[in-house]
């Protein structure tokens, strides 16, 4: 079915397409008929009456042909992008292959707590009143718990624009239909994403930074000689999680709202294999900076998102489950989502195609919390935090009475 569809719907839309041609080229043989007889005083009635057939036979054929263009795009925005080859095989993070690690797994001599345990007896999360006021997997981040949340994005944000040469955005939460339906999201996810409205507005909340940064320049040409473009941005992320219950519901993995540092890059479609290496690296500094263990794997071709060609995966290590556990995705989009919001980059000498882009969360504050609570537990109950903090914080130690020092 796969393939019938779309090959009744392209022949199609060429029949249409040739009945309307058909009937204008008449329509216009006519036109001239008609003035040619109407100068010689002949009788033009017949070929008015054909004239007005004619009109009729053009409406119907535009009609026919705009319903069948539309059945034809709704198919095509349905259609994944194809992996690369270089992908492992695959269908699910099973088969995904290791590229690298960084840093050592910490030992400890106790039993380490999960980052729950830890965070609520130090007094920094609120799971029960965040369940009052909007229900399971929602979390209240109290005192030292909000000021660390603000702080490590702060980090990633000079990560990015100060090191990395990134341009910092402030972006809207709520996005149209036409937005996510350039990045990806829509049609295909719809069911799965949190939406609002006022009237006959609609409106969508932001999943991640990706979709309003990518769209920044939908239906613009970009200059070649501007490339690449990197944009970063710190944003609420809204996410139904649809298809994880039971799995995660614990804590802060898996969140109906949480916040992350994303990255975009626009480039050259020839260059999207290697600016897709730089975010990675982007991605991994912020790890590194926090002194954070971790590794990087390559995922398969049955297990990345559907606009990706390409993904890396970065998974930070959690003593609690004693496993690697993801923080961060990276993925060569090719030109699939420049095709859908038409974003085209213009050469000097007038050429025309579609950009690259390339993406990246660097990082989630949530999961970079989780992971700083529990690599950085202590026997006595206190938490060790990351020295590149220290800056932002004034401290560098929670101690088991939730005090700082």
């Amino acid at each position: 079915m796969g393939s019938e569809v779309p090959c009744s719907l392209v022949s199609g839309r060429s029949t249409l397409i040739q009945r309307r041609d058909d009937a204008r080229a008449e329509s216009n043989r006519i036109a001239g008929e008609v003035r040619a007889a109407g100068k010689a005083g002949e009788d033009t009635s017949s070929l008015v009456e054909r004239a007005r057939e004619l009109k009729a036979e053009i409406a119907l054929a535009e009609e026919d042909h705009k319903k069948v263009e539309g059945e034809l795009r709704a198919f095509l925005l349905g259609v994944p992008n194809l992996p690369e080859d270089r992908c492992p095989d695959g269908d699910s993070d099973e088969f995904a292959v290791e590229v690298r690690t960084w840093g050592t797994p910490p030992a400890f001599d106790f039993t380490p707590a999960d980052h729950v345990d830890i965070g609520e007896r130090i007094g920094i999360f609120d799971f029960a009143r965040a369940t009052k006021l909007s229900g399971p997997r929602f979390v209240v981040a109290k005192g030292v718990g909000a000021q660390l949340e603000r702080a490590i994005a702060q980090l990633f944000l000079d990560i990015h624009t100060k090191r990395h040469g990134y341009t910092e955005f402030s972006l809207p939460a709520l996005v149209t239909r036409e937005t996510r339906t350039g990045t990806g999201q829509l049609p295909k996810f719809e069911e799965d994403l949190f939406k609002t409205g006022i009237g006959d507005r609609e409106l969508f909340l932001t999943p991640t930074a990706e979709v309003p940064l990518t769209n920044l320049h939908a239906d613009e040409v970009l200059a070649a000689d501007d490339l690449p473009l990197a944009y970063t941005a710190w944003t609420p992320c809204f996410r139904s999680e649809a298809g994880s219950y039971g799995r995660d519901t614990r804590g802060l993995i898996r969140q109906h709202q949480f916040a992350k540092v994303e990255m975009v890059r626009f480039c050259d479609p020839e260059t999207s294999s290697q600016e897709l290496e730089k975010m990675l690296g982007h991605a991994e500094a912020c790890l590194q900076d926090l002194g954070l263990a971790y590794w990087v794997v390559a995922l398969p071709a049955g297990d990345i998102s559907f606009s990706a060609q390409f993904t890396y995966d970065i998974e930070v290590w959690l003593p609690s489950q004693q496993r690697y556990r993801e923080i961060s995705s990276c993925s060569d989009r090719s030109t699939f989502q420049a095709r859908r919001a038409g974003i085209r980059v213009k050469s000097k000498d007038g050429k025309r195609g579609y950009a690259a882009t390339v993406n990246g969360s660097a990082l989630p504050i949530g999961r970079t919390l989780v992971a700083i609570l529990e690599q950085g537990q202590q026997a006595d109950g206190s938490v060790v935090l990351p020295k590149a903090l220290a800056p932002y914080l004034g401290y560098a130690r929670i101690n088991p009475d939730g005090r700082t020092s």
